[in-house]
């Protein structure tokens, strides 16, 4: 599949059928993330793939009782090292969120060519994501996505022309 096509195919999925996922296509999604970008190439990051379907219940009620997400058949949980990331982005601010971000997103797309679905999930109290995962209080929590086979096909959303989005040489 093309990145474009790829991109375009992505949908929110918030239904998922019970299938597993076959190890060889986890690891090549999980294997898309592990290649993204960031900044001075500290990989501030770490995955928690979770399959147990009590912890990825609790998840879910942990993410503003979102749970649909307990019905795929796994949950990845991105997380992020404030302290070992890039420092100076923009001359502003810690890198580690972008980085996180862009990772993920590759892992999304991935599952998308894979035909599996996903949905980024920024909705979640992470004290209580770090308490049932067990996450240290260095680490950070980004997102959240479910992963497996869509139960559903939802309509493209509507996106806003280039010229609303863009501008050349200026603002």
């Amino acid at each position: 599949m093309e990145i474009l096509e790829a991109i375009r195919r992505r949908r929110s999925i918030r239904d998922y059928k019970p299938d597993d996922i076959p190890e060889e296509v986890l690891l090549r999604i999980l294997e898309a993330g592990r290649w993204a970008p960031s900044g001075k190439n500290f990989q501030p990051w770490k995955f928690i793939i979770v399959r147990d379907e009590k912890v990825r219940r609790q998840l879910a009620e942990a993410s503003a009782q979102q749970y649909f997400m307990a019905k795929a058949p796994v949950i990845i949980v991105a997380c992020g090292y404030p302290e070992e990331s890039y420092a100076r982005m923009g001359r502003y601010m810690k890198s580690w969120v972008v980085d996180v971000a862009i990772a993920l997103e590759h892992m999304m797309l991935q599952a998308a060519a894979e035909g599996l679905g996903a949905c980024w999930i920024g909705a979640f109290e992470e004290k209580e994501v770090k308490k049932i995962l067990g996450i240290p209080d260095n680490v950070r929590v980004l997102a959240l996505t479910p992963l497996g086979y869509p139960a559903e096909d939802p309509s493209p959303r509507s996106r806003k022309s280039l010229e609303q989005i863009i501008s050349y040489e200026h603002y």
